[in-house]
């Protein structure tokens, strides 16, 4: 009687939810209902082509020097314009394409020269990226962007008089038959210069290249070293502002409302502190500190995520003096430095104009650590020791090596030309429980390809691997872009790609900001990406 007594008072139950948010530091709601069996994972569609049943297939050999990356154009264009843009909008795309000079159908494969993949040339036969050097990127001024007078133009030659030579051995873009007029669009670069991955201006060079031509101390245009927290503190006001616009009307608002806001605010609902890349070709480096997070979060140095929006000036020393520490792993090749801890103080380079983010962001814009690992890594790889390294020296390069740089574990690589969908499907399940990925994994695309056109999929261009679902027969591997945009509908399509991804069909999308997660069916991913890989 005494034992069964004591037994009972030694029961311990733990609280999955609570243990849960230790492990993730994210909130979870308690289901509806319980588990079914339907929700098991089945095991028995899984073929691995080669090696022994059971055992993980064999990697390939680590590629040399890995240039992958795309300029996020929508950061690009705040950076540029001082001001958000609503990125669910369809007159967004309109935007970008007009700041940026390029259609946007054309923006994101490198054989357009797209201005995305400034300081990057095409290598068709291999269909990968090469760096260019310095002296192959030129810097254009007002004079060669100026347009020739095309309101005196009446016949096809009048063409050849403002500048179109050879007119009828021009390209063609775009032809068709309306209302007995014939609307043809012609290739018109030859009429005036457009930036491109080789032409590209002043601003867009300091902004978003690695190619420096001021040898002042490094600050991006229109921007200014401030602590992250102010960035923070801002964005927090705007969003609480926002959802209170949202909530009352003008004349419902409860007097003194806003000056309370100014004093203390609670938490906001929703947070997600999903890294976000910013306007630079880094995407390899934002998707692999995601997989990262996303794999085992308890392997970030979040330690700033939990932003402290009273402002006092008493803790205004301590806080510039507070210092962030992340330990980064040597595996060698470029973008890489010896196994170290890296200490930065708090300061990012913020808009003058908008207070946003120039680089790296959290999808909330509220929380500064995806900023910090960034900044941290810039330092780690120039080997700067100010605290205000050049973060654009971190453009293009291998975000499956960026994985084990940041987690200490091994890089491994499947290239997917020598491998079918089954076994890409095996290798993404066998990092992964509950249809969710437990070792970071993350893919990139060739550099070039007729397929990328209106499929929502970047050429050279990272992702981050985020698991993997089944509808019916179909089998899907989830993805997030590092843009952390989800296009509006109808502006692009691709068989066998949803550009929705809700908890309903695949259930760990209720831990993530939904903005840039995709689920290609693995037929298409096959097609698509030029290699997948896990750090473990």
């Amino acid at each position: 009687m005494h034992n069964q007594s004591t037994s009972s008072r030694n029961e311990v139950t733990v609280d999955p939810y609570a243990l849960f948010e230790a492990l993730t530091g994210r909130k979870v709601d308690a289901p509806a209902s319980p588990s079914t069996l339907d929700e098991y994972d089945d095991l028995r569609d899984v073929h691995v082509s080669t090696g022994d049943i059971g055992k993980f297939p064999d990697p390939d050999k680590e590629p040399s020097d890995v240039c992958v990356g795309a300029i996020n154009p929508y950061a690009l264009c705040e950076s540029m314009l001082g001001h958000r843009l609503e990125h669910n909008s369809r007159d967004c795309a309109r935007i970008v394409s007009d700041v940026l000079q390029t259609d946007y159908d054309e923006l994101f494969d490198l054989k357009h020269d797209s201005i995305l993949y400034a300081g990057l040339k095409l290598d068709s036969k291999n269909k990968t990226a090469e760096r260019l050097k310095s002296d192959d990127v030129k810097i254009l001024d007002e004079n060669d962007l100026v347009t020739p007078d095309l309101s005196r133009v009446e016949k096809l030659e009048d063409l050849e008089q403002v500048g179109l030579k050879g007119i009828g051995s021009t390209k063609v873009k775009l032809a068709r038959l309306q209302n007995g007029k014939l609307r043809v669009v012609l290739d018109g670069h030859n009429l005036s210069k457009t930036v491109s991955n080789t032409q590209i201006t002043m601003t867009v060079n300091e902004l978003a290249t690695m190619f420096r031509r001021s040898k002042d101390r490094w600050a991006p245009p229109n921007a200014t070293w401030r602590h992250a927290e102010e960035t923070a503190r801002h964005q927090y006001q705007q969003k609480m502002l926002m959802d209170f616009n949202n909530r009352f009307s003008m004349n419902e608002r409860p007097t003194g409302y806003i000056n309370s806001m100014r004093g203390r605010c609670s938490t906001v609902a929703n947070r997600f502190d999903d890294p976000v890349q910013g306007a630079l070709s880094n995407s390899w480096l934002i998707a692999a500190i995601f997989s990262v997070f996303w794999a085992n979060p308890a392997v970030i140095n979040r330690s700033t995520r939990s932003v402290s929006h009273n402002y006092d000036e008493r803790d205004e020393n301590r806080r510039r003096e507070s210092q962030f520490e992340i330990k980064f792993h040597d595996k060698g090749g470029r973008n890489n430095n010896s196994t170290q801890t890296v200490k930065v103080n708090h300061e990012i380079p913020v808009n003058n104009s908008s207070m946003d983010s120039i680089y790296a962001r959290s999808s909330d814009r509220m929380d500064i650590w995806p900023a910090l690992y960034e900044k941290a890594f810039a330092k780690w790889i120039t080997g700067d020791s100010s605290d205000r390294p050049d973060i654009t020296q971190t453009a293009y390069g291998d975000p499956i090596k960026a994985m084990a740089q940041i987690n200490g574990r091994d890089p491994h690589y499947f290239f997917t030309a020598e491998r079918n969908h089954k076994e890409l499907l095996g290798i993404v399940r066998a990092s992964s429980v509950n249809f969710k990925t437990i070792n970071p994994m993350a893919a990139y695309t060739y550099a070039t390809g007729k397929m990328y056109k209106g499929s929502n999929i970047v050429a050279n261009h990272a992702y981050s691997v985020l698991g993997w679902c089944q509808f019916g027969d179909r089998s899907y591997v989830v993805l997030r872009n590092p843009w952390g945009v989800t296009e509006p509908l109808g502006l692009n399509s691709y068989p066998g790609l949803l550009d929705r991804v809700d908890p309903e069909f695949w259930r760990p999308a209720c831990m993530l900001d939904s903005n840039g997660i995709l689920a290609l069916e693995c037929t298409e991913f096959q097609k698509l990406f030029a290699c997948i890989g896990v750090a473990n």
